[in-house]
Order: structure tokens, then C-alpha cells, then sequence
């Protein structure tokens, strides 16, 4: 038993010599070469030194990507060597060479930025020009997994492609071992979609490649003793984004592109982030006064990274990496799952989905939709008299459109709840005899000459009568011209309230963005030391007055409501429009020392005997408080 199985790690080995061999080649070459880079470009001077955008305590030494690529070039060559196989199929002689040549010129502007600082257009120009040697002499593209697209398209869409992964490892590189280690994390995941799918024979490149990295990160690692520099992470950026063009997969589309897009899911959605961050604050900086020009490029570096923001909650850049890699080997489990369970794959991904954004919105609530909602709502409260008009003069036509395609896409619901056919002549049928009717009834109520951000109760009881008089109206004109259904009685009753609830979120849409932008710009402040904390005394109709006036002064208000009090006792640890009503006003001492409020606002009419009480506890807490109430004095 001992020798069989002896024999068959033997022989395990044996077969498994290419994919360990090249790893092993590629790990101890960078393990020698990195450290003679290091010192070589510390004597060149090109020493990265601490300063407001940079992490580093002390000078450490850039460029080191040029070992990992040196590192890659001795193991890419003594390949095929040893094992007698190219490291992929048909990139054997000269097909081999010319894949070099987009990593040479890659390698040699990285290098040219570190040493001497290039402008960032000479450097996308430079990626742009490597791209394209990739697409036209290399030719790599998506054509494996889209057989039918157009050239021209495929061309652009892989510079596109590669211009952005190294684009997105560029920015990425910002702590100790962040890009190499998410590169050796993506190439894992790739690597074993293809083993997945039985293309072992595809992945040589991936372990070469992989060593490097590992062996890189063994001096990159904080405390990193040499950084990457533009050389490295432009390098790496390059050779994750090829690798699943190189292999030409095309046993699907989610070998092929869905777990190389996951694999990169960090550095992607960094610079999504980023691009939309930028480019929010750079409109809004236009639009300041008195600000100082040339602070409102896209291109402007800031401190709003994904690594910044982590390192800003743990300090410590070790573990600031860790959870970053722990994301992203999340994302490449996932991607990878899917590809082990096949036609399982879209329950894995609907869940995963649903963590991801979660941790998206998120990490994004507090800067990125919060700039946005800066811009929407100054956008919004523009004071400029015509363009008010242009805008009011625009709502009911908008509204009308809407309201037209709630009506005809409730005739499609309703059909598809009932099972009944749609089709051309249903369609000149029935769908015009519900819609036209139910739009007239609409116009009769007066349903266009509402202002529904200041609607009543009695307007939503009116426009119910639209409804209910336009589906009268529907059924009277089918009896009358003899075109009775058999489903006549069901298909109103479901219409009608299809076409009700549509109209009812139409008219909310407005309002509950509004709310949604106070909610976020709420949740920014409460986290702040600039905001004024408030606790609300009162949750009942005068505090819903008050919270709607600081929604509409969201953009120029600094204050945040952040609990309630009330006399009723059944409301208390209740949540009003998602503020919890800690106590009754006996409790405000606890509540106001545990919220750490800065002061209160009575939001409730008060005896005087109670006022009086009111006002004595508040001044025992030492905050201040103020009344809010509805007034009406004599003009």
C-alpha cells in the first residue's frame, strides 16, 4: 500500500513538473533579482519620499516591477526548454516574440515615469500604443467568446479592455502589497476556471506569471522595502487583462470574460469610483466661487481610494490589505463557483450579488453618493427664474409620458396575471380600449393640474376616482359596442389596481429621491464632528413638518436629526421614518448623553406646565433647545 502510493506521488509529481516548474523558476528568480533591482534604482534615484498623498514613513525605493518582469522573461525562456512545450498554444517563435513587444513598450514607459515623471497623457498615450500592438500584431481579442462580433468593435473593446486594467492596477497600487497581491489573487481565480473546465494545459503562463508575483511580494509586503512603481503596476495591470485573451478560451463566456471581470473586481470598481468621484467634484468645483483653478481635473489625484478609506478605519496597512484581498477572493470564489456548478451558477450569483452591493453602497454612501446628491440638489435649488420655468414647463409633458406607460405596461401585467394572450390584434384592441379611456378619465379629475409634491390626502382619494370612473368607462364602451370578454370583470379589477399603484409611485418618485438624498447626507453628517446632533421632543405631525423643512435644506444645513422622545410610552424603541424614539422626556438626560446631542427641538405643542419642565431638564443637560411650531401672527 506504502509503495503504491509512493509510486503515485511519484508519478504525481512527475506530471505536474511544468506547473511547479515554472512557478518555482519564476518565484526564485524574482526572490534574486528584485533585491539587485531595488538597489540598482536606489543609486538612479528613483526613491519614492514621504509626503501628504504618500503612505510610506521613510524613502523606499520604486520601480521594483521590473523584477517581476525580468523574473517572468527568465521563466518564460527556459520553458520551453526544460519541458520541451510552449507555455500556450500557437504562441511558439515568432507569434511568442511579438507578444513581448507590447510588455517591452509597457515596461520602458513605466520605467521612463519612474525615473523622470512623465505627464499622464504621454503615459496613456504609451498604453493606448501597447494596446494596439496587442490587438493588431498579437492579435488578441474577444473573438473566441463572441465568434460574431465585428472587428473594428472587437479591436476597440479589447484596447478599452486593456487600457483599463492598467489603468486600474495603477491606481490601486497605493498600500504595501496591494496590486501584486490582488494580481496573484485574480491569476489564482483564472487559473482554476480553466482548470475547471479541463484546459490545465492553458494555465503554464498563469503559475510563471504567479511566481513572479509571490516572489515580489516577499519584499512589497508591508514593510515593503521596494514598491512597484508605474513600471510594475502598468506591467502586472497588462498581463492580468491578457492572460484570458493569450489563452483564447472559448469555452464560455464566463471562462472567458466573467471570472477574469470578477478576478479584477477590486481594482474595476476602484476606478469606477473614482472616474465618477472625480469627475462629481469637478463640476461642483466649476461651480464654487473663489475656488482656486486648475483643482477641477478628472485627472486630479485625491485620497479617496478604497485602500485609503480602509486604512482610515484599521490603521494598519498590513490589515487594510488583507481585507482587500479577502474581497476580492470573494469575488473570484464566486466566479469560479459559478463555473463548477454550470446551470446552478445563477442562485451562487444572485447571492453574491446581493453581498457585493451591499458592501458597494455601502462603502459608497458616505463620499460618492453624497457628492452626487451635492450636484443633484444644487442642480435642483438653481435660483435662475427660467430655467424654474423651463422645468415646470416640462413636468406635466413628463408626467403625461409616464403616466401613459404606467397604462399600457399595467395592460401587459395584467394580461400576463390572468394568462391572456398578447399579441398585434390584442394589442389594437384591447390595450387601446383600457388605455385612452382611463388617460381621459386622468384629465377629467384634473390629475395634470396637481401639484403632487403638495398633495393632500383628498388628491389621492380623486385620483383613485380616475381610475375607478376610467375602468366604468372602459367596460360601458365595450358593452356598448359589443365586444364583452368573458374575463371582462377580473381584467378590470386587476387593471385598475395595477394602474393605481403605478400612478402612486410615479407621483412618490420625486419625493422619495429626495428622501433618499437626505437620508445619505444624514448618514455623512452623523458620522462627522461638524453636524449638529438634534433630538426631536415630539414624533407626531409637527415633527414630520419639521423633518421636511431640513430635507429641503439639506444643501445648505449642517444639522441631523439623530433620535426622538415622546410622552407616548407605546412609541418608545419605535422607529418614525427610521428615527428611534428612545423614551419619554423623564428619559431625556439617558438619551441625550448616549446620543451625544448637541441640542433639541420641541416639535410638540407643550402646557406651560410642561414647558416649563421641558426647559429645566434641557438646561440640566446643558444643550440647547428650541421650539418649532406652526405660527400664525397678525400681518
Amino acid at each position: 500500500m506504502n509503495n503504491y502510493a509512493g509510486q503515485a506521488l511519484i508519478q504525481f509529481i512527475v506530471v505536474s513538473a511544468p506547473w511547479w516548474g515554472t512557478f518555482l523558476m519564476s518565484l526564485v528568480a524574482a526572490l534574486v533579482l528584485v533585491p539587485i533591482v531595488r538597489e540598482m534604482n536606489r543609486k538612479f534615484g528613483m526613491v519614492d519620499k514621504p509626503s501628504a498623498r504618500r503612505i510610506n514613513k521613510t524613502p523606499i525605493p520604486r520601480g521594483g516591477g521590473l523584477g517581476v518582469f525580468l523574473a517572468l522573461a527568465f521563466s518564460l525562456s527556459l520553458f520551453p526548454l526544460i519541458f520541451h512545450r510552449p507555455l500556450v498554444s500557437g504562441l511558439q517563435g515568432l507569434a511568442g516574440l511579438l507578444h513581448w513587444l507590447p510588455i517591452v513598450i509597457l515596461v520602458a514607459v513605466g520605467y521612463a515615469d519612474d525615473k523622470f515623471g512623465l505627464p499622464p497623457l504621454v503615459k496613456l498615450a504609451g498604453q493606448v500604443l501597447a494596446a494596439g500592438v496587442a490587438v493588431l500584431f498579437c492579435h488578441m481579442g474577444f473573438s473566441a467568446v463572441f465568434p460574431g462580433l465585428p472587428h473594428w468593435l472587437d479591436a476597440a473593446f479589447t484596447v478599452f479592455w486593456l487600457v483599463g486594467a492598467i489603468n486600474a492596477f495603477n491606481l490601486i497600487d497605493g498600500l504595501d502589497g496591494l496590486a501584486a497581491g490582488l494580481a496573484a489573487i485574480a491569476v489564482v481565480g483564472m487559473a482554476g476556471a480553466l482548470f475547471c473546465v479541463g484546459l490545465s494545459d492553458s494555465t503554464f503562463l498563469h503559475f510563471s506569471f504567479l511566481g513572479a508575483l509571490l516572489g515580489f511580494l516577499r519584499y512589497n509586503f508591508n514593510p515593503a522595502s521596494v514598491f512597484l512603481g508605474d513600471c510594475g503596476s502598468m506591467f502586472i495591470g497588462y498581463m492580468v487583462a491578457a492572460l484570458p485573451l493569450m489563452t483564447k478560451s472559448s469555452n464560455s463566456f464566463l471562462v472567458g470574460v466573467g471570472v477574469p471581470m470578477l478576478a479584477m473586481g477590486v481594482p474595476i470598481f476602484d476606478t469606477s469610483l473614482a472616474i465618477m468621484r472625480r469627475t462629481v467634484r469637478a463640476v461642483l468645483r466649476r461651480e464654487e466661487p473663489g475656488r482656486e483653478q486648475g483643482n477641477d481635473r478628472v485627472m486630479t489625484a485625491d485620497t479617496d481610494h478604497l485602500h485609503h478609506r480602509i486604512l482610515r478605519r484599521f490603521v494598519s496597512q498590513r490589515k487594510a490589505a488583507l481585507v482587500l484581498y479577502a474581497f476580492a477572493a470573494l469575488l473570484v470564489a464566486i466566479g469560479v463557483g459559478g463555473v463548477l456548478l454550470r446551470g446552478r451558477a445563477a442562485a451562487l450569483f444572485i447571492v453574491g450579488f446581493i453581498v457585493v452591493a451591499y458592501i458597494i453602497f455601502r462603502d459608497m454612501r458616505r463620499i460618492e453618493l453624497w457628492d452626487a446628491g451635492r450636484l443633484l440638489n444644487a442642480a435642483a435649488h438653481a435660483h435662475a427664474l427660467a430655467r424654474r420655468r423651463r422645468r415646470h414647463v416640462m413636468a406635466v409633458p413628463v408626467l403625461i409620458v409616464m403616466d401613459v406607460f404606467v397604462l399600457c405596461a399595467a395592460w401587459l401585467l395584467s394580461s400576463a396575471i390572468l394568462g391572456l394572450p398578447v399579441n398585434e390584434a390584442s394589442i389594437h384592441r384591447w390595450m387601446v380600449l383600457r388605455v385612452v379611456p382611463m388617460f381621459l378619465a386622468l384629465v377629467v379629475f384634473r390629475a395634470y393640474q396637481t401639484i403632487w409634491a403638495r398633495a393632500l390626502l383628498s388628491n389621492y382619494v380623486r385620483l383613485g376616482g380616475a381610475v375607478v370612473c376610467g375602468s366604468a368607462l372602459t367596460c360601458a364602451i365595450a358593452i356598448l359596442g359589443e365586444v364583452p370578454s368573458s374575463h371582462m370583470t377580473a381584467f378590470t379589477v386587476v387593471y385598475a389596481a395595477s394602474v393605481f399603484s403605478g400612478l402612486l409611485v410615479v407621483r412618490s418618485l420625486r419625493p422619495a429621491i429626495r428622501d433618499l438624498f437626505y437620508a445619505l447626507d444624514a448618514g455623512r453628517l452623523a458620522e462627522t464632528q461638524e453636524a449638529s446632533r438634534v433630538v426631536v421632543y415630539g414624533a407626531g405631525l409637527r415633527y414630520q413638518a419639521y423633518r421636511r423643512e431640513l430635507v429641503r435644506a439639506s444643501s445648505s444645513g449642517n444639522r441631523v436629526i439623530v433620535g426622538l422622545l415622546d410622552d407616548d410610552v407605546l412609541l418608545r424603541n419605535q422607529y418614525i421614518g427610521g428615527i428611534k424614539v428612545y423614551g419619554t422626556l423623564e428619559q431625556a438626560p439617558t438619551v441625550l448623553k448616549e446620543l451625544r446631542a448637541d441640542e433639541v427641538v420641541v416639535a410638540a405643542k407643550l402646557t406651560p406646565e410642561r414647558r416649563a419642565i421641558a426647559r429645566k431638564m434641557f438646561a440640566i443637560c446643558g444643550v440647547k433647545a428650541t421650539q418649532f411650531a406652526f405660527v400664525e401672527e397678525d400681518l
